[in-house]
């Protein structure tokens, strides 16, 4: 089975993990984060999937990020299900890329884990 690859086409970071993919001969749909944003179960399922904290899943750097006031809001202590929601409301909210695979998700492009996840 391929893997779900959840990118912003315009994004240099998700560009380079689309040609590490094609480079490494990886079977991917890819689905477009602003045109199919993800839904607060998928972001739910892929944090249990992860295993990482839910502040990872925000794209800290993006303007939507700042102008929401999301680092004061996070750091009150918004619940994991606030997140979601928050998140699937504008794909530019959510750090990209992403892959999610049978076993494992991945959030942003660090050619290293990439290359542990892929090859398992």
């Amino acid at each position: 089975m391929g893997v779900l690859f959840i990118e912003y086409p315009k994004c240099t970071t998700c560009k380079k993990a689309k040609k590490w993919l094609d480079d490494h001969g990886v079977e991917y749909v890819d689905r477009h984060i602003v045109e199919e944003n993800p839904t607060a179960a998928e972001l739910a399922a892929w944090h249990d999937k992860s295993g990482l904290p839910v502040r990872r899943f925000f794209n800290t750097s993006g303007m939507k990020y700042r102008e929401l006031g999301m680092k004061a809001k996070l750091d009150a202590g918004m619940s994991d299900e606030e997140c979601f929601e928050t998140l699937a409301t504008d794909g530019m909210l959510v750090k990209r890329p992403i892959a999610v695979g049978d076993d494992f998700v991945l959030v942003g492009f660090k050619e290293e884990a990439w290359a542990e996840a892929f090859r398992a």
